[in-house]
């Protein structure tokens, strides 16, 4: 078999099939030891993941470790690397799904801290598209001033009108990427707007995203005010709380990026271990499923 990324070959190794079992898992392992004359590296063990790229072609992608044999036998030394780019990633799969988009809106929900304003900045440039925030469009119409004055000064139902209104001016738009507030998802009205898109509910784990919050502070998050204790403890009581709130109203959307799930597929522990491409890269694919699923169109 042969491992390579369309007409650009980032990695091609050439292995008798014979040699190898594929386990459940997706990873492979050799049955027979490759012998000094015929191996090109130093390859014992590998995992393998479909792509999908605009030449049509079928391919996998690879992760490997490598081995040396000393007179004891053999060791394992684990190496990481990776063979493909995935910055050229994003653009293949934003250039697969960007024509079936029909210039459709991109609405990004969840719940506060999950990345929304990251991911739809990555979204918008690989799309073409145009990024805006809603959080921001609000403050804006309040004369420039934040959200959490807002709150304090004119309460939260004021917010959540204003909220309301920017979301539907913006969903008589086209081209656009939309980082939505994490309580937008409350109003079955706000629902009506975003159906004119696609929406995308990032699902963050609890404590990934009270970590964040903590870390970044909590000044500049209104509901999180009233909590007692330190940031992480404020952050992660609130959003327990807001999660039993708004948990079903998030699965509205069209499409889910479930973190959790995806650090599992690339064989991380922690979703801190994702990086931005590799969520927004997932947010494409995700996109492509649910067009695919609507529109009966295929890539394959």
């Amino acid at each position: 078999m042969e491992a390579n990324l369309g007409h650009l070959q980032y990695l091609s190794i050439r292995i008798d099939s014979g040699m190898f079992v594929t386990k459940p898992s997706g990873s492979v392992r050799f049955l027979h030891p490759i012998s000094d004359q015929h191996k090109p590296l130093p390859l014992v063990s590998a995992f393998q993941q479909p792509l999908r790229l605009p030449n049509r072609c079928r391919t996998v992608s690879f992760g490997a470790s490598c081995y040396r044999e000393n007179i004891s036998g053999l060791t394992l030394e684990t190496e990481n690397f990776h063979p493909f780019d995935k910055d050229l990633l994003l653009k293949n799969k934003s250039h697969e799904v960007q024509p079936h988009l029909n210039g459709r809106c991109i609405y990004l929900v969840g719940m506060m801290g999950s990345g929304k304003t990251t991911i739809g900045k990555i979204l918008s440039k690989e799309l073409s598209y145009t990024f805006s925030d809603s959080d921001t469009l609000v403050e804006q119409e309040v004369g420039g001033t934040s959200v959490a004055e807002i709150f304090k000064l004119h309460g939260e139902g004021f917010f959540r009108d204003k909220e309301t209104e920017v979301l539907r001016k913006l969903s008589l738009m086209h081209g656009f990427v939309i980082s939505t507030g994490g309580g937008i998802v409350v109003r079955p009205i706000n629902w009506k707007y975003m159906q004119k898109g696609i929406s995308i509910w990032l699902d963050v784990p609890l404590e990934a995203l009270a970590k964040r919050i903590a870390a970044v502070g909590i000044d500049s998050r209104p509901l999180l005010h009233h909590e007692s204790g330190n940031a992480y403890t404020k952050a992660f009581r609130r959003l327990s709380i807001l999660q039993e709130e708004r948990g079903d109203a998030y699965t509205n959307a069209n499409a889910k990026v479930c973190l959790g799930s995806l650090a599992a597929k690339l064989g991380f522990s922690d979703v801190c271990n994702l990086t931005p491409a590799d969520i927004a890269l997932e947010a494409l694919v995700q996109i492509q499923t649910f067009l695919e699923q609507e529109d009966g169109y295929s890539t394959s």
